[in-house]
C-alpha cells in the first residue's frame, strides 16, 4: 500500500522525519480522488441532477415570472443546495476515524488534512453546481440575460448556488468529525437539515426571537442572495388576483344606502362607472307633469312657470315629448337636491357575484390594483436588487465556510482523546 501518511523512516538511524503541512496536502487530495473513482464517490453527481431536474420541472414556468414564484423557486434552489453539500461530506471523516487517529499519531498534520478535504469538496460542489445550473436550462428555466456581476445571470446564480454548497458540505465535514460512526452523523443530519430550512426565513414567518437563530443558518443568506438576484421585489405577484378569480361567482351581498350608491356611481374615474355615467336616457314628459314636478321643487319662478303650464289648451298641456339626458346627470343631479335627501337615506339589500363587482369596476383596472397592492404589501428591502445586497450575502456565505472549516480543525485535533 502506497504511504499516505507523509510520515518516511530513515532505516539508518531509525528516526521519523514528517513532511510539510504543504507537502501532505496532495498526497491526502489524491487519496480522496482516488476514493472519488474507486469507491464510487462520483454518484453524488448523477443524484444532483435527478434533483434538479425534479426541482427545474417544478419552478421553470414560475421562477423569475411572478413574486411568489420567485420566492418559491429561490428556496427550493436552496433546498437543493443545501442537501448536495451537506450529503457531500456527512460521512467522510467519521467513516475512516480510525485511520485519522493512526495517521495523525504518526505525524499527519490535521490542518493538511482538512485542507485537502475542503479542496476536494470544492471541485465537487463546483461539478454540483455546474450541473445543476444545466439541467435547469435544459429543462427550461429562463434565467435572464445579464447578471448583476457578470454580463451572464447563469454565471452569477451559479456563483450563489457553489457558495450555498461549500458552505453546506463545510458544515457537514464538522458535524462528521464530530460524529464518531456514521449512523450517529446520518442521524444528526436530519435535525441539521431542518433547522436549515425551517430557519431560513423566506418560507415561514419567523418570530422575532428567531432572528439570532436565523442569522446563523446557511439558508437564510442562500435565499436572500438568489431571491435578490431573481429581482423578487419588481416581479408581478399573482395570488391576490387568481384568488378573486376562484371567486368570480361567489356572490356577496348587504345593505347599503342610497347615498352609497350614489356616491359609488358619482366615481367618473373608475372605467366601468364612467361608461355608466356616459348612457343616455330617454323618457317622455307631458307639460302638465312638468310642471307638477316643478311646483313641488319650491323653487323660485317655478309656481310661475307651473301657472303658465297650466294655462295651456288640455290637448297641448297633456302631448308627450321626449327629454334626453345621461346617467351621470342624473346621479349628479339626485346627489345635490335636498329633495331627494330623505330618498339617499333609505336602505337596499343588494347581491352580486364577486365577477359582477370586478366588471363593475373594471376588470383590468382592478387587477392592476390588486397586483399593485399585493406588491407594495410584499416589499421586502432584505431581497433588494443590489450588488451590495448580493455581495453581502457571498460574504456570509464564505465566512460561514472558513468557520466551519476551522471548527473541523479544532475539532479533529483532539481525535487522540478518543477512547474508542
Amino acid at each position: 500500500m502506497p504511504d499516505t501518511t507523509g510520515v518516511r523512516t530513515d532505516k539508518k538511524t531509525m528516526r521519523i522525519r514528517h513532511r510539510g503541512r504543504e507537502s501532505q496536502v496532495p498526497i491526502y487530495l489524491g487519496k480522496l480522488f482516488r476514493m472519488f473513482v474507486y469507491q464510487n464517490d462520483w454518484k453524488v453527481l448523477p443524484m444532483a441532477a435527478v434533483i434538479a431536474g425534479l426541482v427545474a420541472m417544478v419552478i421553470r414556468n414560475i421562477f423569475f415570472r411572478t413574486m411568489e414564484g420567485t420566492l418559491m423557486s429561490a428556496f427550493a434552489l436552496t433546498c437543493v443546495a443545501v442537501w448536495n453539500g451537506c450529503f457531500n461530506s456527512i460521512q467522510v471523516i467519521c467513516r475512516e476515524r480510525d485511520v485519522v487517529k493512526r495517521d495523525h499519531r504518526s505525524g499527519m498534520h490535521i490542518s493538511s488534512y482538512v485542507a485537502a478535504h475542503l479542496i476536494y469538496q470544492a471541485v465537487l460542489c463546483l461539478l454540483q453546481t455546474a450541473i445543476t445550473v444545466y439541467v435547469c436550462l435544459l429543462v427550461g428555466v429562463q434565467f435572464p440575460e445579464n447578471g448583476l456581476f457578470t454580463p451572464w445571470m447563469t454565471v452569477d446564480m451559479g456563483i450563489t448556488l457553489f457558495l450555498i454548497t461549500f458552505a453546506s458540505d463545510a458544515l457537514a465535514l464538522w458535524v462528521s468529525s464530530l460524529a464518531h460512526t456514521t449512523t450517529a452523523a446520518m442521524t444528526i443530519m436530519p435535525f441539521v437539515l431542518i433547522f436549515q430550512l425551517v430557519f431560513s426565513g423566506g418560507m415561514l414567518t419567523l418570530p422575532e426571537w428567531c432572528g439570532p437563530l436565523s442569522d446563523l443558518t446557511i439558508s437564510k443568506y442562500g435565499l436572500t442572495a438568489v431571491a435578490a438576484q431573481a429581482d423578487y421585489n419588481n416581479r408581478p405577484p399573482v395570488i391576490a388576483w387568481n384568488s378573486v378569480v376562484r371567486m368570480w361567482n361567489t356572490k356577496v351581498g348587504g345593505t347599503v344606502t342610497v347615498d352609497q350608491i350614489l356616491d359609488f356611481l358619482s366615481k367618473d374615474e373608475i372605467p366601468a362607472v364612467h361608461n355608466l355615467r356616459e348612457e343616455t336616457l330617454r323618457k317622455s314628459f307631458t307639460p302638465r307633469q312638468i310642471a307638477g314636478m316643478i311646483r313641488e321643487s319650491g323653487e323660485e319662478g317655478a309656481q310661475a312657470f307651473a301657472m303658465l303650464m297650466d294655462a295651456l289648451p288640455e290637448e297641448a298641456a297633456d302631448k308627450p315629448f321626449d327629454l334626453s339626458f345621461t346617467v351621470g346627470d342624473t346621479v349628479d343631479y339626485m346627489a345635490k337636491e335636498p329633495v331627494f335627501q330623505s330618498e339617499r337615506e333609505k336602505e337596499v339589500n343588494m347581491s352580486m357575484t364577486v365577477g359582477e363587482i370586478v366588471d363593475a369596476l373594471g376588470r383590468d383596472k382592478t387587477r392592476e390594483q390588486i397586483r399593485q397592492k399585493t406588491m407594495e404589501a410584499s416589499y421586502n428591502a432584505v431581497y433588494e436588487y443590489s450588488r451590495v445586497n448580493v455581495a453581502g450575502c457571498w460574504a456570509s456565505l464564505v465566512l460561514i465556510t472558513l468557520v466551519n472549516a476551522a471548527l473541523t480543525t479544532i475539532t479533529l485535533e483532539f481525535i487522540d482523546r478518543d477512547k474508542r
